[in-house]
């Protein structure tokens, strides 16, 4: 597969998931979020899904809150 990105495998150790405090203990994987990362690589803001067989994430909502975060461009 050739992507023009890297891409990460956090497969054993979990570190990355348990770094961003999302790792579902229960099942060992990522509860499913969001995250609003600034060009600086601070994360702003993140959405964490209660329950992502059931919840519905409109992108309205998450752009209402990037821009009250970043401001309107």
């Amino acid at each position: 597969m050739k992507l023009p990105y890297p891409l990460l495998s956090d497969f054993v150790e979990r570190r990355v998931i348990r770094s961003y405090g999302i790792l579902n203990e229960r099942l060992m994987t990522a509860h499913r979020t969001f995250f609003l990362i600034d060009p600086q690589g601070l994360i702003r803001k993140k959405w964490v899904l209660d329950n992502p067989a059931t919840t519905v994430v409109y992108s309205n909502t998450l752009l209402r809150d990037i821009e009250q975060i970043v401001g309107k461009r």
